[in-house]
């Protein structure tokens, strides 16, 4: 035991020991109104770099001199560049921006061993902030190294800390500032005081640095210890609510990459809110602009990336002799990862393999090693997108846990040293036993991708089995590359997933299998770098945005209103100097080009019938005056749109149409466009504008996609298999608990609640369980007499008898005196149908209908963002938690509360959020009825969506649903979330052991985020509803008590289209005796004709049961 420990030790020793470094010991007093600094700085310099006379570098404005006797400093070069003096870093643009002085230090004749120097250099640094080019034309702005009274940022770029050579050094930083400035560098925070009318501040990194931070301004401190880890917040504006969103997520993410990849290497992790926008990634911090860290989707997306950065870039740095790895593994275990939580990872690579087949060409393609930093879509879809598909193949080719396994000891060989990918590689051969030289040298050395084809499927047929043949090919120019290449065979039901190796042009292959299979996909989860074929992925703008020639259609016609705006919107994107662009008008062409992509403008283009034309392969359609996009149609004439095409003339290029509703949106859409690449449509509208709708066509006719032609010469079966969902590499720790959820539903279900009903013992309990969980989640009483319920007599069964009825209010007090009164409305019923009042269906009248979904669900979702809420939140306007009774009896308890609340009246409410059967979501969409109650809900909705990776269907019909309605009816604006509907509606098959819990999750995330901005926002939704009577779309169906007319067919709620589009249809039913099947539109019903579901709905009400209806 005791020579185990001893060898031990001994290793972790001998991996440990490295290399003694350059350690600066920083003394720095800043003036920012005077753009100045003084310092003073210890230098210990290592054996091995001593010498007579060492060289350094500083910024030219600076004036230095030595304080050690006998040590002196001598000026050798005037304004030399960086470059100059061997440096090779990632910012180097930013260095060359300035010029630095060479120096060197002087040493007795008879100098050794370790030696310290002390340094005194001081001046001014003032390089006003800049845009970034091309690459960056997404808003960020860069200096290499400003002091103002704005703000402070110093780094290496800055040449402010003599710079010695490229190594890695340490350093401790102790900072004076004025009193009410801070400072944030890296490392451990050891000092923080006032004295006097300044801030001293230290930071001590022993950990091997490629440089030195300043970052400083009048910062507000927030921070919350993740175990070990301190997580901070800097911000330059006061606001507790932002600062704990995002010390929450980064404890989510510290955690997740601690087992992921490995310890978290640093004793802090701070956000530090910028003065300009900005997007870096720091040891031990990020910096990001004032806009950014208000923008709610980057909590998971931008920001994630960058902390990852602290373990990939910031620990284990670039060699960037070598080529520059850390870019495309951060977007592989950050970017790519989130996309694969939310189960859109093939829609991610495929995304990265489209950039790169519309951006990249023989002329701009490089190998990897090459890639320092982008600059443009080309070296972006090298280095970050082939670089993430390269980790990708990786992983594919090893499997997940040594893909785990090897990268975890590549952080661990390599923390706080440079590396490159030959380290990378070493690692994975020492985890997996395998020579990986070939996979690295394709992959890392060469340029070009492969391409892919699939000829000669067949099938043979033997007594007992059948032999399934097919050939690959690589069709690009290049030699071919040794591919792993994962196979989909389709069969009636299931998906047998293969892998073959292809190393030649050409080989064919052979599969035998017990059934018959019916389809055959290459590569289906775009798991291969490749390029891509045009069918594989749909006609998008990146294809235009990425071309270097380009035509440009304007419309000749008289009646084009927007006639000058399409030519000045032509004239701006001419003047990109990188692109070939001609502007022609429609009547000077017969046809269009087939050598190039096509932007026609106007609503009045001669050459709109190739749009029209174009989207017949896809579920759309346009109109004067109309576009339909799948289930949601909108109206054309005060918008801005976009839809892509391919080219008729050649499908490998595309033509775009682009409408404009107004010149205000013209810069904005100018500007917007090319952050949109990879879609095939779009809608804006507004001033702004602001982006409404948006998606890719499905893509069609896929050549490597092929029917397996039958034995029997016959059509196969339709193939209802899936493709298999791969396991995420790590999963972000949920903030709501599944557990807590569940317990709420089984409670709120169980047979001891004996369904909830009006007046019954079980629905007390409910209350009164409701009513605990409120206080233990720390919410205040909002009801009468300063106790949690709202109480009063209502009719509870049906035979007239009143009783005693309870909403129950919990509230979490809002922060800003000028919202006093107002509120923000979370709601769900608690109530249910009990033994079968008021809505039996026909042989359930006295059995028990537990409500699970409808609406124990609800409940517990609400339960839960209460609970969570609570805790982390200080709304600026007060959220009131609201458990609706009587819902199901005609929405009696909402409609008392609109009547009746005093303290926090309806009149002041600026949103209800409804949460009423939300509990088998499972991979649908989340309905969100009600969104037409105000003009606002769309944005609000889609950006919740994107921030969570939720996806909702906004339900624009007016139904008479659920308790949104009774707000709806006294002009407040409401939204219900619904789940959808299915054959246990008020029925006793509504039980606990059906919800879905991780699709509660996602409702929770979701609604999180709508009550989160709704608190926040300043000014009130614009009310757009109808305040009269309403569709019921399901409940209205059934009358209590009595048999009602019913087809058998559940209504497809998100379907804004004419008529009624059916989901689904129950077995045995009218429906299906009728011969109807789900997708159907039913437009008349008999005598009436259905436009809307409130049609429908109506119509129905006409029949009686047994009713035959044409």
């Amino acid at each position: 035991m005791l020579r185990n420990l001893i060898f031990f030790l001994l290793s972790a020793a001998l991996l440990t020991a490295q290399p003694a470094v350059i350690n600066h010991d920083l003394e720095v007093d800043v003036h920012p109104a005077k753009h100045f600094f003084k310092a003073v700085d210890k230098i210990s310099l290592p054996a091995d770099m001593v010498k007579r006379d060492i060289f350094f570098l500083l910024h030219s404005n600076l004036e230095v001199e030595s304080l050690t006797p006998g040590v002196k400093i001598e000026l050798r070069e005037d304004e030399i560049q960086a470059g100059d003096f061997g440096m090779d870093k990632e910012d180097f643009s930013l260095s060359s921006d300035i010029s630095q002085k060479k120096y060197a230090i002087l040493f007795p004749d008879d100098v050794q061993g370790d030696q310290k120097v002390i340094l005194q250099f001081s001046g001014v640094i003032h390089h006003p902030v800049k845009q970034l080019s091309e690459e960056y034309a997404r808003g960020f702005s860069t200096s290499p190294g400003i002091i103002s009274e704005q703000g402070v940022y110093l780094a290496g770029s800055s040449y402010w800390v003599p710079w010695f050579n490229d190594e890695l050094i340490t350093f401790s930083l102790t900072c004076t500032l004025p009193g009410e400035w801070d400072v944030v560098s890296q490392g451990k925070r050891t000092m923080h005081k006032l004295s006097g009318k300044q801030r001293v501040t230290r930071w001590e990194s022993p950990e091997r640095m490629e440089e030195v931070f300043l970052i400083a301004a009048p910062f507000h401190e927030y921070s919350y210890s993740v175990g070990a880890v301190e997580a901070m917040a800097f911000l330059r504006t006061p606001d507790e609510n932002l600062a704990n969103k995002y010390l929450g997520t980064t404890a989510q993410y510290l955690e997740m990459y601690r087992q992921l990849v490995g310890p978290y290497p640093f004793a802090k992790f701070a956000l530090v809110e910028n003065f300009w926008e900005t997007g870096y990634g720091m040891p031990s911090f990020t910096l990001l602009g004032e806009k950014i860290i208000r923008f709610p989707f980057i909590l998971h997306s931008s920001y994630p990336h960058e902390l990852l950065h602290n373990w990939w870039g910031n620990s284990v740095y670039v060699d960037f002799k070598t080529g520059n790895w850390c870019e495309g593994l951060t977007a592989y275990m950050a970017d790519h990862l989130i996309a694969e939580q939310r189960g859109k990872g093939a829609e991610y690579r495929r995304a990265a393999l489209q950039r790169y087949t519309d951006y990249v060409n023989r002329s701009n393609d490089f190998p990897l090693r090459q890639f320092h930093s982008r600059h443009n879509a080309a070296t972006e879809a090298v280095g970050y997108g082939k670089c993430m598909m390269v980790w990708d193949m990786l992983r594919e080719n090893v499997g997940d846990k040594l893909f785990v396994k090897g990268f975890q000891t590549f952080y661990r060989d390599n923390k706080f040293k440079k590396a490159g990918f030959n380290d990378i590689r070493q690692s994975f051969e020492t985890v997996c036993g395998l020579d990986l030289k070939t996979f690295f040298d394709q992959w890392i050395n060469r340029t070009g991708a492969p391409e892919l084809r699939l000829s000669e499927v067949r099938i043979n047929k033997s007594e007992k089995e059948y032999q399934l043949m097919f050939t690959l090919s690589q069709s690009q120019d290049e030699r071919p590359y040794e591919l792993e290449i994962p196979i989909a065979v389709f069969f009636a039901n299931r998906v047998q997933m293969e892998k073959v190796t292809l190393q030649s042009r050409k080989q064919t292959y052979r599969f035998t299998y017990k059934t018959n299979p019916l389809t055959i996909q290459v590569d289906p989860l775009f798991n291969v770098f490749r390029r891509l074929n045009y069918n594989e992925i749909p006609p998008a703008l990146s294809k235009i945005f990425g071309a270097d020639e380009i035509l440009i259609v304007l419309p000749s016609s008289q009646k084009e209103k927007n006639a000058a705006l399409y030519s000045k919107l032509a004239e701006i994107w001419t003047k990109d100097s990188s692109k070939k662009i001609k502007i022609i008008k429609d009547d000077t062409l017969s046809e269009l080009p087939a050598d190039k992509p096509v932007w026609l403008f106007g609503k009045e283009n001669a050459f709109k019938k190739v749009i029209a034309e174009g989207i017949n392969d896809y579920d759309a359609s346009i109109t004067d005056n109309h576009v339909r996009f799948g289930k949601s149609t909108l109206d054309a004439s005060d918008k801005s749109l976009i839809i892509t095409v391919r080219n008729p003339q050649n499908p490998k290029t595309v033509v775009v149409w682009l409408t404009l509703h107004g010149e205000k949106a013209l810069q904005g859409l100018a500007r917007k466009l090319p952050h949109y690449g990879k879609y095939s449509y779009l809608a804006f509208e507004g001033d702004e504008p602001t982006n409404i709708a948006k998606g890719q066509w499905p893509a069609v006719k896929s050549p490597l996609t092929a029917t397996i032609p039958q034995i029997n010469g016959k059509q196969p079966p339709k193939v209802t298999a899936q493709l298999p969902v791969r396991s995420p590499l790590a999963r972000l720790a949920p903030v709501f608990s599944a557990d807590r959820m569940m317990k709420d539903v089984r409670f709120l279900a169980s047979e001891e609640l004996q369904g909830r009903g009006l007046g019954s013992e079980g629905l007390e309990k409910a209350a009164e369980y409701i009513v605990e969980q409120f206080k233990k989640a720390g919410l205040q009483p909002g009801g009468d007499n300063q106790s949690f319920f709202q109480e009063w007599q209502e009719v509870i069964d049906d035979k007239g008898n009143k009783g005693s009825v309870k909403n129950i209010i919990g509230i979490i007090p809002g922060t800003k005196p000028e919202f006093a009164g107002q509120s923000v409305l979370v709601t769900a019923h608690y109530d249910h149908l009990g033994l079968g009042w008021p809505d039996a269906r026909s042989g359930n009248k006295g059995k028990i209908h537990p409500g699970a979904d409808d609406n124990a669900s609800g409940v517990a979702v609400m339960l839960e963002l209460a609970r969570t809420l609570a805790k982390a939140l200080k709304p600026d306007r007060t959220i009131i938690f609201v458990a609706f009774t009587a819902e199901e009896s005609g929405l009696k308890g909402s409609k008392h509360y609109v009547k009746t609340m005093k303290t926090y009246p309806a009149k002041k409410i600026i949103g209800v959020l409804n949460l009423d059967t939300v509990g088998r979501l499972k991979d649908n969409k989340l309905l969100v009825l009600g969104s037409n109650s105000a003009k606002e809900w769309k944005f609000i909705l889609m950006g919740a969506g994107y921030v969570t990776g939720v996806e909702a269907e906004m339900v624009t019909q007016d139904l008479d649903a659920s308790d949104q309605v009774s707000f709806i009816r006294a002009g407040i604006p409401g939204v219900q979330f619904f789940s959808g509907a299915h054959r246990d509606y008020h029925s006793p098959g509504d039980t606990a052991d059906k919800i879905d819990v991780p699709g509660m999750i996602k409702v929770a995330t979701f609604v999180r985020e709508a009550i989160v901005y709704l608190a926040e926002r300043e000014e009130p939704l614009t009310f757009t509803g109808n305040s009269g009577e309403q569709t019921s779309a399901v409940k209205s169906l059934r009358k209590s008590g009595e048999r009602h007319a019913s087809t058998g067919s559940m209504p497809d709620f998100s379907y804004s289209g004419k008529g009624v589009r059916l989901q689904s249809i129950a077995p045995d039913s009218p429906a299906e005796k009728a011969g109807l099947k789900a997708g159907d539109i039913i437009v008349k019903l008999g005598k009436f004709e259905v436009a809307n579901l409130r049609d429908y709905s109506n119509a129905l009400k006409s029949y009686q049961p047994d009713k035959t209806v044409e």
